[in-house]
């Protein structure tokens, strides 16, 4: 459908509000107060100092002003409640497979839209940086209820110029304009080519920018995948092709050790991918583009929060 065509504008608005009214429902019902503990305390700002009193933290004593005064005083600090959300989303071409019903795609922006109206219900200022082999857009972060509906609309139906993956350059771009520590999402199906340079592989590379990023920020990846893409369905010689590279090739289904081999090497290469996270400190949310991953979701904040507290 030609972006032109005035049905094609009336699907924008139909597929924007649908998913606008079950986000605002979404984050009325379950997510305002999950979302601010997962996330609260992630500036602190110096307030003033007061005298020293027993039970004080020897750490937090401003020897300076105990130098001056003779006294020992230590240093107050309030909680930055506003935070500042950078959505990092992959629009490559292989987010817009989906088997089903939907994208992959159309499930990341579902995402990034609760995200965002999690964050405008708070007061929270949020950004947008859309990659795929290149940075294809970045709205800096600010508050309203415009601003998120605008960043729904790019996650949607924005078109990718670029042909392939390079997280990496998303990653390090983050980290780049973002001169203040900040909440860092970054959206994808982490699906991207094996070599990269020299020797190491584009994984390598992802994952050694990502650690670098989580000194800075908080750092949270959520991973999207297809079903298909977990497990192979029995429907005999399929002729597939690669969305990214264009290679194609032939696999029977049917086969039962084709079929297990699918099956392992995805939940290999998916844990493996979950503990290189874990190794970093960086935390990983995991759904599937066919299901409502809002309970799922809910509960990686519920335990995020207890561990922050």
């Amino acid at each position: 459908m030609n972006e032109s065509d005035p049905k094609f504008t009336r699907e924008i608005l139909r597929k924007v509000r649908q998913i606008e009214i079950r986000s605002n429902r979404l984050v009325s019902e379950v997510f305002a107060g999950s979302y601010h503990s997962a996330f609260k305390g992630q500036g602190i700002d110096f307030e003033e100092v007061r005298e020293y009193q027993p039970g004080d933290e020897v750490r937090s004593i401003d020897w300076n002003v105990t130098a001056k005064t003779g006294l020992p005083f230590v240093k107050q600090y309030r909680e930055e409640r506003e935070l500042t959300i950078l959505l990092v989303v992959d629009i490559s071409p292989s987010t817009s497979y989906g088997s089903v019903y939907h994208s992959k795609r159309e499930k990341l922006a579902e995402l990034a839209a609760l995200l965002a109206f999690s964050a405008n219900r708070n007061g929270d200022k949020v950004g947008l940086l859309l990659v795929s082999d290149q940075i294809e857009l970045f709205l800096p972060p600010t508050k309203g209820q415009k601003h998120v509906l605008r960043i729904l609309r790019e996650v949607l139906f924005r078109p990718a110029e670029g042909k392939g993956t390079n997280l990496s350059e998303g990653v390090r771009i983050a980290n780049q304009v973002m001169k203040r520590r900040a909440v860092v999402f970054l959206l994808s199906d982490f699906i991207i080519p094996e070599h990269g340079l020299e020797d190491e592989s584009n994984m390598k590379i992802l994952l050694d920018q990502m650690a670098s990023t989580r000194r800075k920020h908080d750092l949270i990846c959520a991973r999207v995948y297809d079903s298909v893409e977990r497990e192979l369905p029995d429907v005999g010689l399929v002729e597939m092709e690669d969305s990214e590279s264009g290679e194609k090739f032939t696999i029977d289904t049917s086969d039962q050790n084709t079929q297990s081999q699918y099956k392992n090497s995805f939940a290999k290469k998916g844990e493996e991918f979950s503990q290189d996270l874990k190794k970093r400190g960086i935390d990983a949310f995991v759904f599937d583009n066919q299901s409502d991953y809002s309970k799922e979701l809910y509960t990686f904040f519920k335990i995020r929060g207890k561990r922050r507290r």
